[in-house]
């Protein structure tokens, strides 16, 4: 599960690095949630529980808390 999550991280800093810079936020939000998604599904299965559940489940938690960071920073007047 280790590998995989390193996986993840190695994809998402991929999808930054290759995104022009405009579109760099979207592209690595959009990435990290799908590769959340595929985690929450492995998860799952190695848990016995169904799949589509815990995929589902990673998906949502995982945008909230993308949009309540966002939010923050927005709210702080923080630069990315």
């Amino acid at each position: 599960m280790i590998l995989l999550s390193r996986l993840g991280f190695a994809v998402a800093l991929l999808a930054a690095w290759l995104s022009p810079l405009a579109a760099m936020i979207a592209a690595v939000s959009v990435v990290s949630l799908v590769v959340l998604t595929l985690l929450g599904g492995v998860a799952a299965k190695a848990g016995g529980a169904g799949i589509v559940v815990g995929a589902t489940r990673v998906l949502v938690w995982g945008a909230f808390a993308l949009l309540v960071t966002a939010g923050i920073g927005k709210l702080f007047g923080a630069v990315v």
